[in-house]
């Protein structure tokens, strides 16, 4: 059976999402035709305007419209606070857990073998907002891979070096966990990471 022309360039198009193969492509294609042209032609809008409208802050490197993001342009942030993470959705994560401070999101992480290095990641911009001198303790918040763990151990060089303090978000046991169901990896962090009782 053929398919239209337009109808696999859909498809195509649909599979650069995260874990959309052929199939789930081909499900979603047919649906939005079938089932929700509307739906299908606002998404199409939205995307537009999004890639047309949305760039990076120059300070923090988050998603934003305007030069300067909400979280670096607002007074009642905490300047002197600087978390770093890997991506935007970690900074909607770390804003849920209630943190005050600002960003700095390095868009991905250190791996040799994909052949992303520290220019990559514009490591020099992070070196130029701590040389300003206003950050005074910086939050790795890199997630617990190989690779975020390598990032991590990177920037705490390169803050160290600025007479900075670095710190490491915790890892280990989450809120509500029982210990039988933890892998033994999380469970030796959380090891490695107990604090004493006051």
């Amino acid at each position: 059976m053929s398919t239209s022309p337009r109808l696999a360039a859909l498809i195509d198009a649909l599979r650069c999402m995260p874990g959309i193969g052929r199939k789930s492509a081909q499900r979603i294609a047919y649906h939005l035709l079938q089932r929700d042209r509307d739906g299908a032609r606002k998404m199409a809008d939205a995307l537009v305007e999004a890639m047309e409208h949305i760039g990076h802050c120059r300070r923090c490197r988050n998603f934003s419209e305007t030069p300067l993001c909400d979280f670096c342009s607002s007074e009642r942030r905490d300047k002197s606070l600087l978390c770093v993470v890997e991506s935007p959705a970690d900074v909607h994560a770390v804003e849920e857990a209630g943190y005050k401070g600002v960003y700095f999101v390095l868009m991905g992480h250190l791996s040799p073998l994909d052949g992303i290095g520290p220019d990559d990641l514009e490591l020099d911009k992070l070196a130029a907002l701590l040389d300003e001198g206003e950050v005074q303790e910086v939050i790795l918040a890199t997630n617990s891979t190989v690779e975020g763990e390598a990032t991590a151990h990177f920037i705490s060089e390169m803050v160290r070096n600025r007479k900075r303090r670095v710190t490491r978000i915790a890892h280990g046991v989450p809120m509500g966990g029982e210990l039988e169901y933890v892998d033994s990896g999380t469970l030796s962090e959380a090891f490695a990471g107990r604090r004493e009782v006051l």
